[in-house]
């Protein structure tokens, strides 16, 4: 396993985003900007300097399957690696591994019952 990971990410998968977006929107100052999913949107979330702190999701289509609560991302090396490591270790893969762009992420749930997500960018 690569020592060279690091945090790039959060977000939360939710039954209201929009809801959820407005509420961070109020009480950190964030804005909201929508992130098109086909049939709805779910929100990438921006400090008052403009800068992406995470995502705000609906718990449906492609994140049906994920839990609720803020989930870090950590992107390592060698997503297929990691992933095997994670089955060999006693963690637990959360639904498929997805794609953003060239980039390729999965949450996983460690053996403490802790979820977060591995990435590997391009």
């Amino acid at each position: 396993m690569s020592t060279d990971s690091s945090s790039s990410w959060c977000d939360i998968t939710v039954e209201d985003a929009e809801a959820l977006a407005n509420f961070y929107k109020i009480v950190m100052g964030w804005s909201a900007e929508p992130y098109n999913m086909g049939d709805y949107d779910d929100y990438v979330m921006k400090d008052s300097k403009g800068n992406v702190v995470g995502g705000i999701c609906h718990a449906k289509g492609a994140n049906e399957s994920y839990p609720t609560g803020w989930i870090q991302y950590f992107t390592v090396a060698d997503l297929t690696k990691s992933l095997k490591e994670v089955l060999r270790s006693g963690g637990e893969q959360i639904g498929d591994v997805r794609s953003h762009g060239d980039a390729q992420f999965c949450v996983i749930k460690d053996p403490s019952g802790a979820y977060c997500a591995l990435y590997q960018a391009a």
